[in-house]
């Protein structure tokens, strides 16, 4: 009896730790995320805009210092890959924080806020967050080619970075 529950446990949360979805889920697109204008916007409607372009997204908060530490890294993505549009979603319940850090660490790229943190919300519902950083590439046609890194160094970045170049 134990070794069937035990092995039930088992299987749940391995199928938890691995599912890596190639599209977002309609809850997660529907998720009002803000600019640094504090105008809405859903999550679908932002990455709408880049349709037809390689989105690499960084989820992070102005709290969070694997996030600043990461971001150097995340910089130089952008040179090497200057066609890639660079979406940074912020978890930061404090919105007067996130503005200040983007501004002070002249994070160049496109700058929206999930107001609910990182605890609550669709999106971060739909990305299962326990961690932050959390890095996510998008190919052109809106497919998820990677769901899940957490280091910017993260070899898997680069390759999908570099998927159809």
């Amino acid at each position: 009896m134990f070794k069937k529950i035990g092995l039930i446990i088992l299987v749940f949360f391995i199928s938890c730790n691995f599912e890596k979805p190639t599209v977002f889920s309609k809850k997660a697109f529907q998720e009002k995320i803000y600019n640094l204008d504090d105008i809405p916007f859903t999550f679908r409607e932002v990455m709408n805009s880049y349709k037809g372009e390689k989105v690499f997204i960084d989820v992070w908060a102005s709290w969070c210092r694997d996030c600043l530490e990461g971001m150097p890294k995340v910089k130089e993505l952008q040179k090497e890959f200057p066609e890639v549009v660079f979406l940074f979603l912020s978890v930061d319940e404090r919105v007067d924080s996130w503005k200040r850090v983007v501004h002070r660490m002249d994070i160049i790229g496109a700058h929206y806020n999930l107001p609910k943190g990182m605890k609550a919300g669709d999106f971060v519902d739909f990305l299962n967050l326990s961690w932050i950083p959390r890095y996510l590439v998008v190919d052109e046609k809106g497919n998820i080619l990677l769901f899940k890194a957490t280091n910017a160094s993260d070899k898997n970045i680069r390759s999908a970075l570099k998927t159809n170049r």
